[in-house]
Formats: structure tokens, C-alpha cells, sequence
């Protein structure tokens, strides 16, 4: 995936997360903001790196240790399944269809692992 393609995923997610929750703007400031950018674009090279391994798991590992990270920085998991399902939205059409639906089917079993946790 092209840096001007994971920048424009990036952007699309972060914007829609602050817009759907603007309190916070409010709890985490814009050093947040640079935090869910930062963060999307791990989510992304996550997803390239799995895709590369074929192996879920390297996925799912990092999905477990994202939530702990985040959580234990007061940020909820709905708010990770939230991003998650809004990269399921923001993906398709930006990447070939073999990567697209591998990473689709990354990030939903990731937010299944989220769900059942």
C-alpha cells in the first residue's frame, strides 16, 4: 500500500472518530488526535504485515496487545472496535481486492476477538 494511500485512510478514520466523539477533543487534546493517526497508521502496516505472513495471527496478537495499551490509557474498547470497523469502511476501493479482502477479514476477526474480551 502506497504512503498516499495509508495517509488517506488515515486522515478519513481519525477525522470520522473525532467527529463521531468530540468529547474527546476535550479528554485527550490534539496530542490524541496525533495519537489516533499515529495509531491507524500501525493498524495499517499490521494489517500489510499479516497479509505478507498470511498468518491472522500476527494480527490478532497485536489487536490483544493494542488493547491492552489502550486501555490501560483510559481509552475503551468500544472506541477500538469503533476504529476498527470504521478502517472496514474506509479500505475498499484503496487497495487491490486480493489485500482488501484479506485485510476485511483481518480486521473482523479482530473485532470479534474485541467483542468476546
Amino acid at each position: 500500500m502506497s504512503n498516499e494511500t495509508k495517509e488517506k485512510i488515515v486522515k478519513e478514520v481519525s477525522e470520522a472518530i473525532y467527529q463521531a466523539y468530540p468529547y474527546l477533543w476535550e479528554k485527550f487534546g490534539e496530542h490524541g488526535r496525533i495519537k489516533t493517526e499515529e495509531d491507524n497508521y500501525h493498524h495499517l502496516d499490521h494489517l500489510e504485515t499479516t497479509y505478507e505472513l498470511r498468518d491472522i495471527t500476527v494480527f490478532l496478537d497485536y489487536t490483544k496487545w493494542l488493547e491492552n495499551v489502550l486501555t490501560s490509557r483510559n481509552v475503551g474498547t468500544y472506541l477500538i472496535i469503533d476504529n476498527f470497523e470504521r478502517l472496514v469502511k474506509a479500505i475498499p476501493g484503496k487497495v487491490d481486492k486480493e489485500r482488501e479482502q484479506a485485510f476485511l477479514m483481518y480486521l473482523q476477526q479482530a473485532i470479534q476477538l474485541l467483542k468476546n474480551s
